[in-house]
Order: C-alpha cells, then structure tokens, then sequence
C-alpha cells in the first residue's frame, strides 16, 4: 500500500501512536513558540519551518523523534547533546526520554539568529557586480 504524502503537520501527527503524537505535538509548539514569525510547512515529508530560509525540521519514528537544526545548530549545541544520537545534521530523541525542550527552544532561536544574519549579510552585500567581458 502506498502512503500518501501529508499535506499540513495536524495530518503528519495524526498519522502517529497517541503516545508519539503527544511528543510530536510538543516538540511543535516548542519550535513554533521560539520562532513564532516561522512559516510552518511540510517539506520532504515532514513538518518543517522556514524564516529567511529553512530553520529546523522534526519527524517521528518508531523508537525516537529526529530534529534536524542543520550541521550548525547540532555543533553549535554539541556538548549538550552529546548523549543523544544523532548524526552532522540530526539528534534522535528516544520515545521512552522526555523532550529536551528547553534545549529545543535554544537550537531554534540560535538558528532564528543565525538565518537572520545570513539574510542580513546577504542584504548588505546588494546586487552582484556585473561580469566583465
């Protein structure tokens, strides 16, 4: 049987156990309290949240949760989450663990603050210069 894609993150966390959906429902409103001028949309099949580009992505999975805060946020925040899995771009929080969602909530506002500073520098840059011929 073929899934069908989730078109908004209320049918992403429904599609869950009711005890993963509580997790997930959490997670969610930690991000969307850090970074509430934050665009929620789904993308790569997962609720996701862009300011001045793409900030931070969360999935569910049968034994963790995965948050993925980019290769900066995880080494930005890397002592603290030494003792959770995880990868360059992703930790693992394990089903049967409380969110660490104060720390949650620091990753997304650090990367809020680094997106803005990327589009800031970018802004200031102004247009490209022409290229000689």
């Amino acid at each position: 049987m073929k899934q069908i894609a989730p078109v908004s993150t209320n049918e992403y966390i429904a599609a869950f156990p009711k005890n993963v959906q509580a997790l997930l429902k959490e997670m969610r409103k930690t991000i969307r309290t850090a970074a509430p001028k934050a665009e929620e949309l789904i993308s790569y099949q997962m609720p996701a949240y862009k300011y001045y580009g793409m900030l931070v992505y969360f999935a569910g999975f049968k034994n963790h949760i995965s948050f993925f805060p980019t290769s900066s946020g995880i080494a930005a925040f890397k002592k603290e989450l030494s003792g959770y899995a995880g990868s360059k771009g992703t930790v693992r929080f394990p089903l049967d663990q409380t969110l660490p969602l104060k720390l949650i909530s620091r990753i997304v506002k650090y990367r809020l603050k680094e997106n803005e500073a990327k589009a800031k520098a970018k802004q200031n840059a102004g247009p490209a210069a022409p290229k000689k011929k």
